[in-house]
């Protein structure tokens, strides 16, 4: 890269105006895109599939999307703007990383259409090899920010999509289930991290006041052990809901975790604890009012009346 391809890439890279005759290359450059689109569009979907890039796709979707970034790319090299290929990256980004499409292949058929381009300047001005090196100059910087802000676009994109499926993962781990009207249960099964206990505890509370809870159960049954953090978190919970006007019944104490909490100083005989889910659901029902009572040959629940 030449001192004025690094000049013009800082001033790229900086929102700085290029200088005149930067310009007037670029537009030059842009009006020899433009008129060689068609062709130019079909090398690089050629070279796509020669490359086994994106083979989640069809020749079909391949050449689609090559025709949009292709004049995406044209677009950020004739206004200098990359806002408009920032937003197309995240679309595509979107629509293509749910297909299994990695990174290594979004950089690697960005830098394939600037392979493809550079070969087509070479051929069209190299019986002027000082106008193509000062085009070269020019092109190269532009080029190098497209590949950037596509790459980050996409890398970008890909993050949040990991984020998203990691909370889902965990919404999923720790549902909160109304079982009955102001009764919430929510069970829980497996390791207990820092992480997820926090995302237990929102869920919990939004549930409480989403439905109005003035129950819940907390059923630990499968947990085989706790580390003192998150007793503590657990032991935050129940105070938490408490303040929302729930009363919480903890239930499938193992012995191990009921030595951990009482460890770190809590007063088991503060916290309602019942040995199993079937007797915290029955306490529940009780606190709330409900009663057994025979009904032909089956039992019902019935609201106790005052």
């Amino acid at each position: 890269m030449s001192i004025a391809s690094n000049q013009n890439e800082n001033r790229i890279a900086t929102g700085e105006p290029l200088p005149e005759t930067s310009t007037l290359l670029l537009r030059q450059l842009v009006a020899h895109l433009r008129e060689q689109s068609s062709q130019l569009r079909q090398e690089w979907a050629r070279r796509i599939t020669e490359a086994s890039l994106l083979t989640a796709m069809s020749q079909e979707e391949i050449f689609a999307e090559a025709t949009s970034v292709y004049d995406n790319y044209v677009e950020a090299l004739e206004t200098g703007t990359f806002q408009a290929l920032q937003a197309y990256a995240r679309n595509l980004s979107e629509r293509i990383i749910p297909r299994g499409v990695e990174t290594n292949e979004v950089v690697g058929i960005v830098l394939l259409l600037r392979d493809v381009l550079a070969r087509s300047l070479f051929a069209k001005y190299r019986s002027d090899f000082g106008l193509l090196y000062r085009i070269l100059d020019a092109y190269e910087p532009a080029a190098n920010r497209i590949a950037i802000t596509v790459a980050v676009g996409f890398v970008q994109e890909r993050e949040r999509t990991i984020r998203d499926q990691q909370e889902a993962i965990l919404e999923l781990s720790t549902p909160v289930l109304q079982v009955r009207d102001r009764l919430l249960i929510l069970p829980i099964i497996g390791v207990i991290d820092p992480q997820r206990a926090r995302q237990l505890t929102e869920q919990l509370l939004r549930g409480i006041r989403a439905n109005r809870a003035k129950v819940v159960v907390i059923d630990i049954t499968g947990v085989a052990a706790m580390d003192t953090n998150v007793a503590n978190h657990l032991v935050q919970t129940v105070e938490a809901s408490r303040l929302l006007g729930a009363t919480v019944i903890v239930t499938g104490l193992s012995p191990e975790i009921a030595q951990t909490l009482v460890n770190i100083g809590v007063e088991l005989a503060k916290m309602t604890t019942v040995g199993d889910l079937q007797g915290g659901i029955e306490e529940a029902e009780r606190l709330l009012g409900y009663r057994v009572v025979p009904q032909r040959a089956d039992r019902a629940l019935e609201p106790e009346t005052v």
